[in-house]
């Protein structure tokens, strides 16, 4: 079973930024698809962004888009989650997932890490 530990949550003012990291235990980390999605309470779990086993192609919400960045070193077995603008709207528990195949769609994931807390204040 592959372990995925998030870092890098916390309190940020609105505009501000902040760099989610999620670590894996996986010695196969690099044949895994990566993926963030995020839960603020009384909602449903919601993607944010994802990337292929190879980091060459990347998805976002378009909620994120042009304000969020996904990236991954495989050397490391780290994906990481970089943050700009943040809005009020962003703060959740995000959560880092993996799977064999790049998906927006969290039944896809195999494994989950047990998330970090986002809160953007007004």
């Amino acid at each position: 079973q592959v372990q995925l530990v998030e870092s890098g949550g916390g309190w940020v003012q609105a505009g501000g930024s902040l760099r989610l990291s999620c670590a894996a235990s996986a010695r196969t980390f690099s044949s895994y698809a990566m993926g963030w999605f995020r839960q603020a309470p009384g909602k449903e779990r919601e993607f944010v962004a994802a990337i292929t086993w190879r980091g060459g192609s990347a998805s976002y919400a378009d909620s994120v888009k042009g304000r969020f960045t996904i990236s991954r070193d495989n050397a490391k077995n780290t994906v990481y989650l970089q943050m700009n603008s943040l809005k009020p709207e962003d703060t959740a528990v995000y959560y880092c997932a993996a799977t064999w195949t790049s998906s927006t769609v969290a039944g896809a994931y195999d494994y989950w890490g047990q998330g970090t807390q986002v809160t953007v204040s007004s």
